[in-house]
C-alpha cells in the first residue's frame, strides 16, 4: 500500500540527513505543507533547533501576481521559514531522495485573516465572531480560497495535492491555552454553535424560508440547557429535535449547497492549472454537517469531484466505510494515522491499523507527522513499512 508522510518545509530545510532518514522509513511519497495555518511545532532531529513557531497562517513560496491590488491574499511566512521558497527547496532535496512530493494546503483555518479581516469571519447566533474560520459563503472569501488552493496546489514538480478544511469551520479549534472544554457541546451543540450569522449567511437562511433573526433566538433558545449542563449528544437527530425538523433540515440545506460548489471550484481550479495526472485529494469527514480541517463532504458528491480522500482513522477507520460503499474504481481512499505516540498516535501498533483500514476500503496510508515524531516512534514506523 502507497505511503506518505506529512512534512513541513522547516523539518527538512537546513537539515541534509532529513530526506534520506525520510526514504528511509519506507514511504513512497511526502506530502509537504505549502500553505499552513499557525502552529507550534517540535523538530525533534534538527541540527538548528528544536521547536518552530509559526506565528500566523501564510504560504511557505513566494505568492504570485494574481494577489495584486486584492484586499484578501496569502501572508508570506516569517522567520519561521526563512527561504525565499521554503516548500520549493525541501520538495528539490525530497525529490533528490527518490521522494514523489505532493502539496497539503490548509484554506478555510486562517486567524491572521480574521484578526485583520474580521468581517470575513463566521458569526455565531451570539455574534461572537471565530477568526480563524473565514465564513466561505462570502464571495470574496471564496474567491481567495479558490485562488489559494490553485496557487498553493499547483507548485514546481508536485505530482499531486491534499486541500485541508475546503469546507465550513465553526467553533472546534485547537487554539492558544484553549478553555472551551468545559461544558460538553457533543455533536449537536458544535453544530449549533458552528452556525454561521453573517450577512452572506442570513441571505442563506432567507432563501430557504428561515426567519435569520427568529434562526438565531431558536439557536440560543435550544443551547441554554447544554449551558446549564443537559447533555446534547445524539448526532443529527438530536440538532433536529432541538430546532425542528424543518428549520434544522433548512440549515443544512443551506451549508450543504455552500460547501459543495466551494469544493468544486476549487478543484476545478486546481485541475485548470496543473498538469496531467495530477492527484487532487481532500481530508474529509463523510458527515456533510461536521465541521473542521477535514471537511464534511458527502461521499458521493466529493467522490464524483475529486480524486479521492484522506479519511482520518486514528482510533477506528470506520469513516472509510461510507467512501468505500461507494464504489467508485480508482478512486484514492487514504487512511490518515498519527504516528506520533505523544500526540495519542500508537506506531506500534501500524501494521495491524493498516491492515485494518486496508480491509475496509483504504487504498493508501497516510502518517502524521514525519517531522513531529520522536526517534522511537519513526523506529516503529520503519518496521511496519518494511522500510531500511
Amino acid at each position: 500500500m502507497k505511503a506518505s508522510a506529512f512534512v513541513y518545509p522547516w523539518d527538512v530545510n537546513g537539515d541534509p540527513r532529513a530526506p534520506r532518514h525520510l526514504a528511509e522509513l519506507g514511504i513512497h511519497q511526502v506530502t509537504l505543507a505549502s500553505a499552513y495555518h499557525s502552529t507550534r511545532a517540535l523538530t525533534p532531529r534538527h541540527p538548528r533547533h528544536r521547536v518552530v513557531t509559526a506565528e500566523h497562517a501564510a504560504v511557505l513560496y513566494p505568492p504570485g501576481d494574481r494577489w495584486a491590488g486584492r484586499t484578501l491574499r496569502p501572508y508570506p511566512a516569517g522567520a519561521w521559514a526563512p527561504e525565499a521558497d521554503a516548500y520549493g527547496e525541501a520538495a528539490a532535496a525530497l525529490a533528490d531522495a527518490g521522494l514523489e512530493t505532493h502539496t497539503w494546503v490548509v484554506l478555510a483555518h486562517n486567524s491572521r485573516l480574521g484578526a485583520e479581516h474580521p468581517d470575513t469571519s463566521v458569526v455565531n447566533a451570539y455574534g461572537d465572531r471565530y477568526p480563524w474560520a473565514p465564513c466561505i459563503a462570502q464571495p470574496a472569501t471564496r474567491a481567495y480560497l479558490v485562488d489559494l488552493a490553485a496557487e498553493a496546489a499547483v507548485r514546481p514538480g508536485a505530482r499531486g495535492t491534499e486541500l485541508e478544511s475546503l469546507g465550513w469551520y465553526g467553533l472546534a479549534h485547537l487554539h492558544a491555552h484553549d478553555k472551551t472544554g468545559g461544558v460538553g457541546l457533543g455533536d449537536a451543540g458544535q453544530y449549533l454553535m458552528s452556525l454561521c450569522f453573517c450577512p452572506d449567511c442570513r441571505a442563506g437562511y432567507a432563501g430557504h424560508g428561515l426567519d435569520p433573526d427568529a434562526l438565531a433566538a431558536a439557536v440560543r433558545a435550544a443551547l441554554e440547557p447544554v449551558w446549564q449542563g443537559a447533555p446534547s449528544d445524539g448526532g443529527w437527530p438530536a440538532v433536529e429535535k432541538l430546532l425542528g425538523d424543518t428549520t434544522a433540515t433548512a440549515t443544512r440545506a443551506w451549508r450543504d449547497a455552500t460547501a459543495r460548489t466551494l469544493q468544486e471550484e476549487a478543484v476545478a481550479a486546481v485541475r485548470a492549472e496543473a498538469p496531467d495526472g495530477f492527484q487532487v485529494l481532500l481530508h474529509a469527514d463523510p458527515v456533510s454537517y461536521h465541521c473542521g480541517a477535514n471537511a464534511g463532504v458527502d461521499p458521493a458528491h466529493i467522490l464524483s469531484v475529486a480524486d479521492g480522500v484522506v479519511v482520518p482513522c486514528t482510533g477506528g477507520a470506520g469513516l472509510l466505510t461510507p467512501f468505500a460503499e461507494q464504489g467508485r474504481a480508482g478512486a484514492v481512499l487514504a487512511a490518515n494515522l498519527t504516528v506520533v505516540s505523544g500526540m495519542g498516535g500508537s506506531p506500534g501498533t501500524l501494521a495491524d491499523d493498516t491492515a485494518r483500514a486496508r480491509d475496509l476500503g483504504a487504498t493508501e496510508l497516510r502518517l502524521y507527522h514525519a517531522g513531529l515524531a520522536s526517534d522511537a516512534d519513526l523506529a516503529q514506523v520503519r518496521s511496519a513499512l518494511g522500510g531500511r
